[in-house]
Order: C-alpha cells, then sequence, then structure tokens
C-alpha cells in the first residue's frame, strides 16, 4: 500500500489530491516553487519541500529537483495531478526508476498518445471514427503551409504534443495561415518542448463530448459516464457537466464502447478521458489526455465515486471496486472553474493578493479550491482559482443551483469570471442546449455584465463605506458598522447649524466618474441624489460588518459589499462592483494595452517582438507578444507609423503597467 503521496503540482488539484489521501491515512507531501511559499497547498499537506523559482521550467517542471523531494521526504508515490509533468512519459519513467509509485498511466501508454499525430494515425486503424487532416512527419512550416492550402479552410492547428487547448490556432482566411503555424509552433516549444503540429478540418460548431474510463493493472476496463465540456474561451474549458445532455441514446452506447476501444488499444491504467467531437449527427476523435481531468469532479458528483482513491488502490495493484454493471450514474452536475481573469478588459489574466474570497457553503454544492482571504495569485501559472461543482436531479435544477452558487461566491482584490458564468449558466441557449465551443466566439456580449452603474448601487456603496468610516474613527475594524456615537463630534453626519446635512462621495467605476450626496436629519441618512437621476428618499438603513441595506424611495434593497483601501466592493442583485474612491492620490490605473496601445496590461514575460527600431507599422499589426499564465497577449500598433524605441527583448520580464515600445506616429 502507498504510505506517503508527494504531489508534484500545486493549486486546487494539490489540495484535492490532499483530502483523498488524508481520509486513507496516507501521508502528504506538496512541492512549491518560491512563488507559492505561502500558498494553501502548502498549508494542506503534512510536509512542503521547495523545488525551485517560481518559473515552471525550474520548479514544477524540474523532473530532478521533483524526484530530490520525494526521496528527501520519504514520499513513496507521485502524483502529477494534470498539467506540468502529468502526461510527461518521461517523468513516469524516472518516477519507476527512483523506485516511486506513479499514479498514474504506464509511460508507454502516456507515449502512444503523447502525439495526435500517432494516435490518430492508430485510432484511425482501430475503427474509431477520426476527422481528416495532416499527422505526417515533415515538419518545416513550409511543408505545413502546403498541406494546409491543400486541406482547405477553416482548419485547426494544434500541437501534437499538447493537451488542454494551448497552443491551437483556428485559420479561416488564407492570409492567416503563416502568422498561426508560427504563432502554433512558438507555443509547442514553449509549452511542451516539442515543436511538431498536427492539421484538422475544423468543425465551425461542434459540442465537445468526453468519456471518462478506468482501468486496472488485471485487464478490467470501465467507463464512469460521458460529459459536455461545450462552454469554451480560447479552447479552455469553463462549465462541464454529466451526463452529456441531448445526445441520443444509441449514440451515447457508440461513443462510450469507442472510448473503451482507445483506452484497450493502447493498454491503458488508471484515470483517463477520451475526448470526442460531436456535430450533431457523428461523434470524431480528438485526443485522450492521460491523467485525471479537471472536470472529473462532476462524474464524482453523478456516480458517488472518488476518482483519486480509484487511482490510488489501482496504483497499488488493487482490482477495480466496480464493475460495469455495477456502476450507476444519478441526477446532473455541473462545475464551474472560477479563474482570475477580467471579463470587463478582455478576459486579462489578473494577479495579486486576494483581499477576500469567500467561496459559497451550500447543500449539493462543492468547491475545490487552491486560494482563499488573504492568499496571493502569481502571475507565473495558469488562472485557476478554485472549481464550484453543483448537483441536482434535473440539469435545470443543477444550472440553477450553480448560478446561485456563484452568487455566492465573493472575491475582492483581484478580477474574477464567476459573475459571468452565471449569466452563461442562466442564459436560454444554455439551457435549451442549444450551445457549442463556437458559442462565445460569436455571442460574447451576450454574456457582458452591467454597462451602467444603477443609482441604488452608488448610494448602498456610500453608506456602507461613510459607516466604515465612523467605525474606524470610533477604532472599530473597517468591515464593522459605527456604533453608537460617544458625541455628537463622531456622529459625521454632515451636521450644520440650521442647513442642511449633505456628504459627498465621488466613486470611480470602469473609467468613469460618478458622484453621490447623502443628506441626513437627525443623525440618520434621509436621502441621496445621484446626478441625473431623482432625488431619493432614504428609509430603514442598516449597515452590517458585510452588509447593507435601505429602503430607497419604495423599494428595499440588500448588498454585501466589503472595503480595501479606497476600493469598495458592493454585490448587488447578481453583480458585482468596484468602485474607487475617487481620491488623487489613489486613482485607477488604466493600462492602455488593453485598447491597442503600447503598455502592458499584466506582469509577463516578452514572448515575441516581430519588429526593430525602425521599423514601419500600420494600425493593428503586432509589435510585442506577451506571455502572461499561460496565454499569449498580442501588443499592436495604435497608429501607423515608425518602430522608435523598444525596451524589452524576447525572454524580458515585464512589470505591469510597464512601457514596451514607442511608435512614432505617421
Amino acid at each position: 500500500m502507498i504510505t506517503s503521496l508527494l504531489v508534484a503540482n500545486r493549486g486546487e488539484i494539490a489540495c484535492r489530491i490532499f483530502r483523498t489521501a488524508r481520509r486513507m491515512n496516507v501521508r502528504t507531501v506538496a512541492v512549491y516553487s518560491d512563488a507559492d511559499a505561502a500558498a494553501r497547498h502548502v498549508r494542506d499537506a503534512d510536509e512542503a519541500v521547495r523545488i525551485g523559482p517560481a518559473p515552471a521550467r525550474e520548479s514544477y517542471l524540474n523532473v530532478a529537483a521533483l524526484l530530490e523531494a520525494a526521496r528527501a521526504s520519504g514520499a513513496d508515490a507521485v502524483h502529477p495531478g494534470y498539467g506540468f509533468l502529468a502526461e510527461n512519459p518521461e517523468f513516469a519513467e524516472a518516477c519507476a526508476a527512483a523506485g516511486l509509485t506513479f499514479i498514474g498511466p504506464p509511460a508507454a501508454a502516456i507515449r502512444a498518445m503523447g502525439s495526435k499525430i500517432l494516435a490518430k494515425t492508430r485510432m484511425r486503424a482501430a475503427g474509431v471514427p477520426v476527422l481528416p487532416g495532416y499527422a505526417g512527419e515533415l515538419q518545416e512550416l513550409a511543408h505545413l503551409e502546403r498541406e494546409a492550402r491543400a486541406l482547405g479552410l477553416p482548419l485547426i492547428i494544434k500541437p501534437a504534443a499538447g493537451g488542454g487547448g494551448k497552443g491551437m490556432q483556428i485559420v479561416r482566411q488564407e492570409g492567416e495561415l503563416a502568422t498561426a503555424l508560427a504563432a502554433a509552433r512558438r507555443l509547442a516549444e514553449s509549452a511542451f518542448g516539442d515543436g511538431a503540429l498536427l492539421l484538422e478540418r475544423f468543425l465551425p460548431a461542434p459540442r465537445h463530448l468526453e468519456v471518462q474510463v478506468f482501468a486496472d493493472r488485471h485487464g478490467n476496463f470501465v467507463h464512469l459516464g460521458d460529459r459536455d465540456c461545450s462552454i469554451q474561451r480560447r479552447h479552455q474549458k469553463l462549465i462541464e457537466e454529466a451526463p452529456a445532455p441531448a445526445v441520443p441514446a444509441e449514440l451515447r452506447e457508440r461513443l462510450r464502447a469507442a472510448a473503451l476501444v482507445v483506452a484497450r488499444e493502447i493498454g491503458y491504467v488508471s484515470a483517463g478521458t477520451v475526448e470526442f467531437l460531436y456535430d450533431g449527427r457523428e461523434f470524431y476523435f480528438m485526443e485522450m489526455n492521460t491523467r485525471l481531468q479537471v472536470e472529473h469532479t462532476v462524474t464524482e458528483a453523478v456516480t458517488g465515486l472518488d476518482l483519486v482513491e480509484w487511482q490510488l488502490r489501482v496504483a497499488a495493484g488493487e482490482r477495480l471496486p466496480l464493475t460495469q454493471h455495477e456502476i450507476r450514474l444519478t441526477g446532473h452536475a455541473i462545475e464551474a472553474r472560477v479563474c482570475a481573469e477580467d471579463p470587463a478588459r478582455g478576459f486579462l489574466p489578473s494577479a495579486g493578493r486576494l483581499a477576500l474570497l469567500e467561496w459559497p457553503k451550500m447543500e449539493a454544492v462543492r468547491v475545490d479550491a487552491g486560494f482563499g482571504s488573504g492568499d496571493t495569485v502569481p502571475d507565473s501559472y495558469d488562472s485557476l482559482l478554485g472549481k464550484v461543482i453543483a448537483w441536482a436531479d434535473t440539469r435545470e435544477r443543477a444550472a440553477a443551483r450553480l448560478a446561485h452558487a456563484l452568487d455566492q461566491t465573493y472575491c475582492a482584490g483581484i478580477a474574477t469570471n464567476e459573475r459571468w458564468l452565471a449569466r452563461i449558466l442562466r442564459a436560454p441557449v444554455f439551457v435549451e442546449v442549444r450551445h457549442n465551443i463556437a458559442l462565445l466566439d460569436h455571442n460574447l456580449g451576450e454574456f457582458a455584465g452591467s454597462r451602467s452603474v444603477p443609482p441604488q448601487a452608488l448610494m448602498l456603496a456610500a453608506l456602507a463605506l461613510h459607516d466604515a468610516s465612523a467605525a474606524r474613527s470610533a477604532g472599530s475594524e473597517a468591515n464593522a458598522p459605527a456604533s453608537a456615537a460617544a458625541s455628537p463630534w463622531e456622529l459625521r453626519d454632515g451636521f450644520t447649524p440650521n442647513l442642511a446635512s449633505p456628504i459627498a462621495y465621488s466613486f470611480a467605476w470602469r473609467g468613469e466618474r460618478h458622484a453621490v450626496e447623502l443628506e441626513y436629519a437627525d443623525g440618520r441618512p434621509a436621502a441621496a441624489t445621484v446626478p441625473g437621476h431623482d432625488r431619493q428618499a432614504l428609509s430603514g438603513v442598516q449597515t452590517g460588518r458585510e452588509t447593507v441595506a435601505a429602503r430607497i424611495a419604495a423599494q428595499r434593497y440588500h448588498a454585501r459589499y466589503f472595503i480595501a483601501g479606497p476600493h469598495v466592493y458592493l454585490w448587488l442583485r447578481a453583480e458585482q462592483y468596484d468602485f474607487v474612491l475617487d481620491d488623487p492620490r489613489t486613482h485607477e490605473f488604466t493600462a492602455t494595452a488593453a485598447v491597442g496601445g503600447l503598455t502592458t496590461p499584466l506582469p509577463g514575460v516578452v514572448a515575441s517582438v516581430p519588429v526593430a527600431v525602425g521599423s514601419k507599422v500600420n494600425a493593428g499589426d503586432v509589435l510585442m507578444v506577451i506571455e502572461a499564465m499561460k496565454m499569449e497577449h498580442a501588443i499592436t500598433a495604435p497608429h501607423p507609423g515608425t518602430v522608435k524605441a523598444i525596451h524589452f527583448a524576447r525572454g524580458d520580464r515585464v512589470p505591469e503597467g510597464s512601457e514596451l515600445l514607442e511608435v512614432a506616429p505617421e
């Protein structure tokens, strides 16, 4: 049996694996980079070992450092989690050579699916449906361009050794082909150490279906049902569910059978996921992820099984706990990935200290999180903070429950996407299963939040801020209500003899200023005015440590709030507002890169600089590419001109707000 388990990963997946290991009385060992020294997964483990500096290549991808950590900690098994080295056959072999049990499939199975080129060829021979494409050995960019033109557009370019949607490029016009091939190769080499590319006919609007399979070392194979992961942005899954909805029974059976054919064909062991594209008539093999998936949680929710426990038992040589006919699926489960990214700024990754991160606590709702209040989100890794999973007896109830759970998720300090995800879950196109993987490409604007701030939100923010300021002046903590004042001087109600008592606040929200004026009478708020709106009477104002409520005119409003420095975070009716007190010393920073300027909107590393000093450029030309949180962000020319100066080179790390280049206008 396994007695001591090292998890060669970080964040929520490390915490999730530790949870099962503790239940099985297995000692846990975390590893961490300098960026994660105080991370939650480090605190959750029985022991933690430093493996290097922040860059993943020097820490979480450093095989020698991981093996040394296992030796030093006395671990007898290694779980790779997902990402990083999870699908690296050399790592699995290195673990075995060091006498460690690798929690996953044998290296041969990983290698068989590690190259999409070889995998597609093999599955086609096994009778599994595969899309037409190019999977040849000749990999020069010029040859790939010729093959792409012969295949026809639209097509998709994929790193042959990749996974998780990283590095994929969709080409719809011939003029995009050379740039897309170069970008895909660059990302493939950076992310996977292998620049080989696969070309494939692009289905513009399929659904993404997948099947969870499991196998042991005794030749037993089962599937644990299917999932739908069609809500994606830039090939990254965001909402996943089990079972896949609106799939004909006959096709579902063929889909599951095909997944087992794939697993048997490569002699698979442990947990794996076989992914398919479904065009409404037929499904096509896409790839097999030879690891535990991020979305394994929804399968656990509908089967009642612990897949990590199954992995540990199978790795220890045990048979699968259940046979196929003993596995039962009940109800429906949906998962949402809560990420540190800003939907209002083109989904730019967000990093920094979490002043607040409160996850929902609800019946039939599960949270797998890697971060909490006070933690710091580094800019060196992906943006996933945690996952919220809801189960119900029907899909409609599961979606409603998950949307409500996301409404009960509160984050302050960095930008997050949970409100945006809740809008998708409530949208008719999702509820009625009319979505596909292209939904967010074509309809992104439908899920945008409020473009204007309601006057009631400003009034509530002012009331909360005023009460918190009074509490601070009386010596209480920031998010505490003002207690009864000891003297008139502590009321802070704007009292002036024989005059009205107005108190004015000015907030910044998304680059615009918003004024609000509170009027007090007898020490109590009596009215509020927002320019452009009628004066509103206030009554029944109640401010607590976290909530503010008031009757504004004829309607009662209730909101959650959190104050951090000049920021007043307010959650009102499924929307979040980040108001910044308009103080000249604390004006909101607005990066120009989001609108095509020459300043980086987030910290990262320069991936490429396709121009030189003196280059003539047109508006929209790519000047520099910044890689941050595993995504590339193009800095484009805001106007025609000549490159005057370049301040950073390829490989340089750039802080947020750095001036990258200078372009002299024509």
